[in-house]
């Protein structure tokens, strides 16, 4: 029974992403599962109840940083694990949702879907916002111990630091998709200005 589910949230993934929330109809998901409308409406009632279970799925499975894998001897080594780390899942991503629309066109409907579950679930915005507190906490504290080993040093604080590096590196991913760049093309910009950036802070 789980894996009817867990197909089901797959499929509807694919379809929210490679649409939006609101073109895709309930009758296309439960056509495209190849499920029946019994089995179907078994686990979810409304499009957007499903729409939050696919949110559960991505943020908790999908679009998450495996923190425990980058390196924490220095910020430097750090934050390029990050940014190898991030080029990674976006590729794994693309191949598993991504369907014939551009790479572009995708990015924005992925944009188009947060803002949709924002204005639908208000916790959904907490949730969010919390995820990031979790990230500026992971990173403020591998920024802490490169100011003690005496890797960094700067006025400002390392919470500073870190929103610096995170808020710079969404911008830049925000501002390339809106060129329409591909996806080899997000993560280089990003890199090469948190190395300048370093350079500044570096002791």
């Amino acid at each position: 029974m789980r894996d009817s589910k867990t197909h089901i949230i797959t499929i509807a993934s694919k379809l929210f992403l490679q649409k939006s929330f609101k073109e895709v109809t309930m009758k296309e998901i439960v056509e495209k599962t190849g499920l029946s409308k019994g089995a179907f409406y078994h686990y979810f009632k409304s499009k957007e109840q499903l729409l939050e279970e696919v949110l559960d799925f991505f943020f908790t499975e999908v679009m998450v940083h495996d923190y425990d894998k980058y390196s924490t001897e220095s910020f430097h080594r750090f934050f390029h694990d990050h940014s190898n780390g991030a080029e990674t899942f976006v590729k794994n991503y693309f191949e598993k949702f991504k369907g014939n629309e551009s790479e572009s066109e995708f990015s924005m409907n992925y944009f188009s879907l947060v803002f949709d579950a924002i204005k639908l679930f208000p916790k959904f915005r907490e949730i969010m916002l919390l995820g990031l507190e979790n990230e500026v906490r992971i990173w403020s504290a591998v920024i802490k111990t490169a100011r003690e080993n005496g890797e960094i040093k700067s006025p400002m604080t390392d919470e500073e630091i870190a929103q610096t590096f995170i808020y710079l590196g969404d911008g830049v991913v925000m501002n390339t998709i809106m060129h329409g760049s591909q996806i080899k093309e997000w993560t280089a910009p990003v890199l090469v200005l948190w190395d300048k950036l370093y350079e500044q802070i570096k002791a």
